[in-house]
Formats: structure tokens, sequence, C-alpha cells
């Protein structure tokens, strides 16, 4: 507990004491977690244009987005006739879907003097296809205790003292090979989906943002729901945040243990520093840069087993740029309190804390660290560990990625691996578990998991690539219990992207997997495939 109070105390002093990395403090909206900016950005890092990236904390403000344009045009025009041709189109292509920021970065006197609005910032329209039946994350698992630290050593935490010990899990998949796409679930057959945002601005002070969802199933089901919709005063290294949005807490791609978008957005208040600043008091340890995101909200009532709960949800993550190689991050997440529970003053007070046998909260705390290697085509390492309560109880995200496996740039490479404990996101007393709306907000493929996944990409052009990617999941390995069967899952997702029309473009996608002993039931097989096209304008 000691290391969870440490990192509070440096999220605070980072508040305090900030000294910010660019002159001028610009609101604005936040960059959808799948538009092609991250990897257009990811694309500049990889030809080592682009060395102040934080990328533990996400999404990222436009005005972020251009200040890492800023310094890759700055750093391309220094290699004058070598600059790569590739590279200079990903920065055109910026600049185009994020105009607005550009001009104000670069010329700040031209800022609205009260309001500007814009009707139509950004629209993705989907039909897709699918033949398939989400996989049910409930399933009882064998939790012994007694564990070590890293599988060294044992009696950290108590043992159970009778065969079996029970813990479960919960949750659902959602839409088979369609992960991380804000809680919004797609049924057997045709569905029809579009998102429209609209963006409004007080100067450049403060921003705006309403995204509605409107999805159509051909089974004759319709909703209408607000995806995101925000208001933001502030940037730099402070900024406030109030409303409905999405997070990514961590490094991985695929996904994270503490926070991801594969649930539904949920209502938050957001203090967070969208651009990285440095800290004058630690100056002495080099040039540092930090970020950090503190976030608070509540969940929605469920009714499991019997018993209601509605906890209150925060999480802070603080990530530190020690140099233009390394990033290191920490994080913590709590859900707490509500109905069902002891709210007295001391177990809500133990529950913030965390760690106690007699608190009312369910905590998940780690860290984390990326290391890009310049010499070797600026290949990235990462990984993160993390804790459900207890430090004896790991789970874990590590990968590489290849920004440049061709000279070109034009080819990428990614892998990621991921090992969820049998206890991860499971609570005795929040039953419902690390679930919104019955889907891990965490990783999508939930507890008592393991996953590899690999992507690899070719870029003919930047708006005009191909992507190929394969997952092999593995439930039931591990939690065992008598009656269950290992479930095993092989799948494979290709996407395609063309420009269409000016700032629109198009991408179609195929998916397909197959999944034996579905949901640990010896024997049972099933074959899904999902097939989508869509239509994005500056998305």
């Amino acid at each position: 507990m000691r290391f969870l109070r440490a990192v509070s105390l440096i999220i605070m002093l980072s508040c305090l004491l900030p000294a910010p990395a660019s002159a001028l403090m610009l609101s604005s909206t936040n960059i959808p977690l799948d538009s092609p900016i991250y990897l257009y950005l990811d694309k500049l890092a990889g030809f080592g244009l682009i060395k102040s990236d934080v990328k533990g904390i996400r999404p990222f403000s436009k005005a972020e987005a251009v200040r890492l344009l800023l310094e890759a045009e700055q750093n391309l025009n220094m290699l004058q006739d070598n600059a790569p041709a590739f590279a200079q189109d990903l920065v055109e292509r910026i600049r185009r879907m994020i105009p607005r920021e550009v001009s104000l970065r670069k010329n700040p006197e031209n800022r609205p003097q009260l309001i500007d609005y814009n009707p139509v910032s950004s629209i993705r329209s989907r039909i897709v296809y699918l033949n398939g039946v989400p996989r049910d994350f409930e399933r009882l698992v064998n939790d012994p205790g007694n564990d070590g630290y890293f599988g060294i050593g044992n009696g950290l935490r108590p043992a159970c003292a009778s065969f079996p010990c029970i813990a479960v899990q919960r949750g659902s998949e959602g839409t088979p090979l369609s992960e991380n796409n804000n809680g919004v679930v797609y049924h057997q057959g045709l569905n029809a989906e579009m998102r429209w945002a609209a963006e409004g601005y007080i100067s450049d002070v403060a921003a705006a943002l309403v995204e509605p969802d409107i999805l159509y199933s051909r089974e004759g089901s319709f909703s209408l729901r607000l995806n995101r919709a925000y208001f933001k005063v502030g940037g730099g290294w402070l900024e406030l945040e109030v409303g409905k949005d999405e997070n990514w807490l961590g490094l991985g791609y695929r996904g994270n243990i503490t926070l991801t978008n594969n649930a539904e957005n949920f209502t938050m208040v957001k203090l967070s520093s969208p651009e990285p600043f440095s800290i004058g008091l630690l100056s002495w340890l080099g040039d540092i840069k930090f970020k950090y995101a503190l976030i608070a909200s509540r969940f929605d009532r469920t009714v499991t087993d019997g018993k209601e709960r509605q906890p209150w949800f925060y999480a802070m993550k603080l990530s530190a740029k020690l140099s233009d190689n390394l990033e290191v991050g920490f994080n913590n997440s709590r859900q707490v309190g509500g109905p069902g529970v002891n709210n007295s003053m001391a177990a809500t007070l133990r529950g913030l804390i965390g760690g106690y046998g007699t608190d009312n909260s369910n905590g998940l705390a780690g860290y984390e660290v990326r290391y890009r290697i310049p010499w070797l085509r600026n290949l990235e390492l990462y990984g993160e560990v993390s804790h459900e309560d207890s430090f004896s109880v790991q789970s874990y995200v590590a990968g590489f990625f290849i920004p440049r496996l061709t000279d070109s740039g034009r080819d990428d490479l990614r892998f990621e691996f991921f090992r969820g404990n049998q206890i991860l996101y499971t609570h005795g007393l929040f039953v419902e578990g690390y679930n919104y709306k019955n889907m891990p907000i965490g990783e999508s493929q939930g507890g008592a998991t393991q996953d590899y996944y690999a992507k690899y990409s070719h870029w003919f052009g930047v708006r005009h690539n191909v992507a190929l990617e394969y997952f092999y999941t593995l439930r039931g390995g591990f939690g065992r219990l008598p009656g269950q069967a290992i479930e095993a899952k092989h799948s494979g997702r290709m996407t395609w992207n063309v420009p269409v029309y000016k700032d629109v473009d198009a991408r179609t996608t195929y998916g397909i997997e197959r999944v034996n002993n579905v949901n640990l039931v010896e024997g049972v097989r099933r074959t899904n495939q999902l097939m989508m096209l869509e239509l994005r304008y500056r998305y």
C-alpha cells in the first residue's frame, strides 16, 4: 500500500508544480480511440521523428496530436532532401484531419473571440453482417490461494482450506470479432450503425462534443444512445472534463487490464493533463515529462445473485517519460461503496486506499514500462503487471511493435500477450465483477484467460493499407474445475482501407474464428464470421 500512497503523492505534486511542455494552452476535443491518427503517429515515431510521445494515457486530445505532429514536421524539415516521402504524406494527412488545432497552434492570434462550432466534425457509418454467437464469460474458477510473487514462493495470500475454493467470472464477449467498440453489440444477421460528432468551442479555453450512436439490426431492434458527450475546460497540464467519454489506461494495443473502451462509455468527471509537462523541483533528475489522469464515476445499479450493488468507481494513472526512449506508468482503479456494502466512514476510507480485508472496495493496481530501441528501427518493447487486491495476484500484458519492418516504413508487425489471473475481475463483495453493462471494462477477453495476438500491416499509401490479424485465446487452462473443458479459439481478421473522395475513406473487414469447447463445454464447437463495410469522414 506504500506504493499506492507514493503514486497518489506524485500525482498531487504533479498537479501543483507544473511547467508545461508548450507555451500555448489549447482546449480541444478528443480523438476517437479507433481513429487512424494513432497509427499515423506510431509510424512517424517509427521514423524517429517523434520522441516525446506518451502512450500510457489515451485518448489524445487534438491539441496533443498537433503537438506531436509539429515535432515530427520540425524533425522532418531538418532531413531536407533525405526526408522519407511516406513520412511527409503522413504529416499532411494528419494536418487535414485536425485543421482547427493545427491553425490555432501555429497562429494563436486567429482564435475566435467567443463561440465557434463544427456541426459535422466526423462521421463513421457501418454495415455489419454477423454469423455467430458471443461467448459467455460466466464461469466458476478454482482459487487455491497460497500465492507467491511472480509465481515464486508461496504464502503471500492465505491458502484455501478445502478444495475447491470458488470464485465467479462474469460478463459477456458482446460481439465475436469486434472487441473494444464502446459496448456496441451487433446481432445475428445484418446490422447498420452510424456515429456522428458535432463540436463546439468557447474561444480556445473550452470545448464540447456530442456523438450520438444509432444502431439498427435486421431482427428489428433499434437503439439511439449518446456514445460520447462531454464538456472540457482548460488544456496543457490541467484540464477538467465532465460527461460521457472513452478511456484507455495502459500501453497495450489489443487490450489493457485496468481500463479500455471495450464496454460502453460511462459518465464521469476527469481531471487530466492532455499534454505532458515537467516539474521544476525534479529538474535535477533530468528532463522528465509527466502525464496524469484522475477519473471518477458511478456504475449502474445491478442485482446479481439477489445482491443489489451500485458502486462508485475511480481510476488514476501517472505516466512519466524518463527519456526519449523510456516510459513508465503507474495505475490504480477501484469500485467502492454503494448499496449492500459497509458504507461507514472507516470502511470507505480503507476502500479508497485498498488492501484491507474489512474495506468496501474491489481494486486493481499495477505498473508498466515501454522502451524504444532506436538502432533497431525504433522497435518498441512494452509490458504491464497488474495486481488484483493482493500483490501476489498478478496479471500481465506484454508485447513488441516493429513500426518499420522494412526500411521504407510501409510494413509493421506487432505481437501481444495477455494472461489474466483466475480471480482477475472477480470479487466476493461486488459480485457483478469488474464489468459495466455485462462487459469487462478492461481486457476484452475477461479474466482467467490467455490471449496471443499478432498483426501485420502493409501500407501502399497513407490511406491505402491492408492489415492481417491472428488471435489465439485459451480459457480453462488454469483455475479449472472438474467437468470443465479447455476452450480454445483461433481467429483471423483482414482489414483493407482505401480512400474514396476527399476526406472520406472506406474500410472493409472480414473475420472468421473457430471455437472449440465453447463456454468450457466439452465437444461444443462453433464457427463465427463477421463482415463489415465502413465509411469514415475525418474519423
